[in-house]
């Protein structure tokens, strides 16, 4: 009996949370043919935030003490499921744009969405050329007071730890001498599992932590840079996973 009731909560949560998505994006892509993203920004938040509180979702912020608001950075996150762009976008205090897969941006009605709302392409396959057009993006992006989000694992978690981080963002952050914001996703794994479709409704709490500068490092402190970042994101994901019983267990 508990269980159809978490099934039919689970339904009723993804048809309310899916109905506000199509019906407001419409109007934000529509906003956007005539005004300014960056003028635009506050009925994105709100969007955004209204997702999580219909999926259930209870949120919180903590900033580090070294938390810099006003830096333009790139921002580093686990990779949880397909809720973070909702949770990461309440959580940050800034303007903000993401990296998605070239691929993505071929995916009817989603891929159109993503161009207008100016996320930057990253080739699915190593090529030179595609990597100028990507750097070329992300200088602009950058020069322009734009701040980006990355998720370096580069696909979702399967069991709630931080997989290993690529090294590619950590290069563009070295080569454009910007400073990186690691982030901290924790409880949305609890909160949802992606190759599940069932919701349960908690809390995620989204650590900001101190700004990490990057222009006196070394290309050959880059490794030693990318494990210290991901030691950073990982320390209350794992701290959070160990403690998690799942429903039923």
């Amino acid at each position: 009996m508990r269980n159809a009731w978490l099934a039919a909560r689970a339904l009723l949560l993804w048809t309310a949370s899916g109905i506000h998505f199509a019906v407001v994006s419409s109007f934000l892509i529509l906003l956007r043919m005539f005004i300014d993203p960056r003028k635009n920004d506050w009925p994105q938040r709100v969007f955004f935030r209204n997702i999580l509180r219909l999926a259930g979702v209870k949120f919180e912020v903590q900033r580090a003490p070294g938390f810099d608001a006003q830096r333009t950075s790139i921002f580093v996150s686990n990779h949880v499921n397909i809720f973070d762009p909702f949770v990461i976008y309440s959580a940050i205090p800034q303007f903000v744009r993401g990296f998605e897969l070239e691929s993505h941006f071929q995916i009817p009605i989603y891929g159109w969405m993503m161009g207008r709302f100016g996320n930057i392409a990253v080739p699915d396959a190593p090529g030179r050329k595609g990597l100028e057009v990507m750097i070329r993006r992300t200088r602009a992006a950058l020069d322009s007071g734009v701040s980006l989000i990355a998720f370096p694992e580069g696909s979702r978690t399967r069991d709630g730890r931080v997989q290993p981080f690529k090294k590619g963002i950590f290069s563009l952050a070295q080569k454009f001498g910007v400073p990186i914001v690691p982030i901290s996703i924790v409880g949305s794994y609890e909160f949802f599992q992606t190759g599940n479709w069932m919701l349960s409704p908690g809390t995620i709490k989204v650590y900001l932590h101190d700004t990490i500068d990057t222009s006196g490092i070394d290309r050959t402190d880059l490794d030693r840079l990318r494990e210290r970042i991901r030691d950073i994101v990982r320390a209350p994901v794992e701290q959070s996973i160990e403690n998690y019983k799942p429903r039923g267990a």
